[in-house]
């Protein structure tokens, strides 16, 4: 089972720190042990620390969500069970946007040539009618575009362009998808 772990810069401002301890209990006693049909709840509690949050969105209770003020989700999206966003930067979804179970939406790395490895964040955006598939990776700065297919397990480094299915590790173009708003 994964958790939500603690984990302080004790560099960061202390109100952030002190809005991350409340999120935390908040999250661990109201959002985690909700019932699942309860996804406006969820949405309420997210929309309280600042969440942007469109309507006719589910959220499942396993979800882990680092900072709530940095999550933008639009309508009819979902993120499914056991879903990570660590948002220490924004991370962007828009409507009908489905990511499935075990996926990582990961927005913040390190700087592997920096000796201290500083903290590098940059925000994620996934657009309309996108599906990022079971335990999919999503690194900082990536933009999924429209109608963009994220295979299974797939990590994602760089942009995905609109209405194509990208898979493996990292993720390389399989195929086009058939753009079926037009």
């Amino acid at each position: 089972m994964r958790s939500n772990r603690i984990v302080y810069n004790f560099n960061a401002p202390k109100m952030e720190l002190a809005l991350r301890l409340v999120w935390t209990i908040v999250w661990m006693v109201f959002f985690r042990l909700s019932p699942i049909p309860m996804h406006g709840w969820r949405v309420f509690l997210l929309r309280i620390f600042g969440a942007k949050i469109g309507s006719q969105v589910r959220i499942y209770p396993s979800v882990s969500v680092w900072f709530p003020w940095n999550l933008r989700i639009g309508k009819g999206s979902c993120l499914g069970r056991w879903v990570n966003c660590y948002s220490v930067d924004v991370i962007e979804l828009g409507e009908s946007v489905l990511i499935s179970q075990y996926s990582y939406l990961c927005s913040a790395g390190h700087d592997i040539d920096d000796k201290n490895f500083k903290l590098k964040k940059a925000p994620i955006k996934i657009k309309n009618n996108v599906w990022v598939a079971a335990d999919a990776f999503i690194g900082p700065g990536v933009t999924i575009g429209d109608g963009a297919v994220v295979g299974a397990r797939a990590a994602v480094f760089k942009n995905v362009k609109p209405w194509t299915v990208v898979g493996g590790n990292p993720a390389k173009l399989i195929r086009k998808r058939k753009h079926f708003l037009k």
